[in-house]
């Protein structure tokens, strides 16, 4: 199983706290950092100092860190057009020696929406949407170099475009789609994605979601063996009840109620937990660190956990 560190700056964080536990991801072994594509807080936290851009705060951790994998859980594709979002990965991908994976959705946070005076569509059109930018994205990265790309979309037509720049890898960085929707997204993860992630599902939950998708896969004449199985659930690890209880406290959860919705407990639990979400084909998980000053956190998994998962 691969651990990744995912992180929610929406609630509150600037670049350097970003940068901070991206370090300390790459320092102690964790194969990737992550974060939320978000621009307005979320529950009763004040949200200060404001939002940060995800592909502006990736863009500089690409020039920060030098070995650790980057991305979004999720890019929401109301928030950006196509051509231009697939230009801002692929120089980020440049910038970072090809270390960078694009995580997108059809956006769903309607609030941050009328918060910034951007466009939210009703959601059969958010996936007509993303369905489009999927294939805009995609075509652009997968044109041979000298060749143009034209697509025939509703909302994002595309003509004579030099499909410029690439990307470093190829053939193109990895995408990752997700969600619980029964149909839309089996259909579209089968098509466009590399990886299939599941935010904070339980395990039962997970294995039929992954079975739905597994389907489409084999309807495509996809194998589903080529698609990387993943899950993010939120972290809150400690040596004992009482440091467990401090971290759940900090981030304004209960102990016993993370233990069953997250990844919650001692190092022995926790690898006890991730065992079984691996029962159901899962391969990766996103550990959700809500507490970005609490570095110590890390260590505790990176010796504890990792090494035993």
């Amino acid at each position: 199983m691969e651990l990744r560190i995912f992180t929610e700056p929406q609630q509150g964080a600037t670049y350097d706290d970003l940068l901070a536990v991206a370090r300390r991801a790459e320092e102690t072994g964790f194969a990737a950092f992550f974060r939320s594509d978000h621009y307005l807080k979320m529950g009763s936290v004040s949200g200060e100092p404001g939002p940060t851009d995800a592909w502006t705060t990736l863009a500089g951790l690409a020039r920060d860190t030098r070995s650790i994998r980057l991305g979004t859980l999720m890019t929401a594709a109301t928030f950006r057009l196509p051509g231009p979002l697939a230009i801002t990965v692929a120089q980020v991908d440049q910038m970072s020696g090809g270390r960078v994976e694009l995580g997108i959705g059809t956006g769903w946070y309607a609030e941050e929406h009328t918060a910034y005076g951007i466009p939210f569509p009703a959601l059969a059109e958010r996936f007509d949407r993303l369905e489009e930018q999927l294939a805009v994205i995609t075509g652009l990265w997968e044109t041979p170099p000298g060749g143009t790309f034209d697509f025939a979309g509703r909302h994002y037509p595309v003509s004579g475009s030099p499909a410029l720049p690439k990307p470093v890898q190829t053939p193109r960085p990895p995408i990752l789609l997700g969600g619980m929707g029964p149909k839309r997204t089996p259909r579209l993860a089968a098509r466009y994605a590399d990886e299939f992630n599941l935010p904070f599902a339980s395990v039962e939950d997970s294995a039929a979601q992954f079975a739905r998708v597994g389907a489409a896969c084999a309807d495509l004449g996809r194998d589903p063996a080529t698609m990387t199985w993943s899950n993010a659930l939120v972290l809150c690890c400690g040596r004992d009840d009482a440091e467990v209880a401090r971290r759940a406290a900090a981030i304004g959860r209960e102990p016993d109620e993370l233990r069953v919705n997250g990844l919650a407990g001692t190092p022995a639990e926790i690898v006890d937990k991730i065992g079984r979400y691996a029962e159901t084909g899962s391969q990766r998980i996103y550990l959700q660190v809500l507490d970005l000053a609490d570095l110590d956190h890390l260590d505790l998994v990176a010796a504890e956990v990792l090494p035993k998962v």
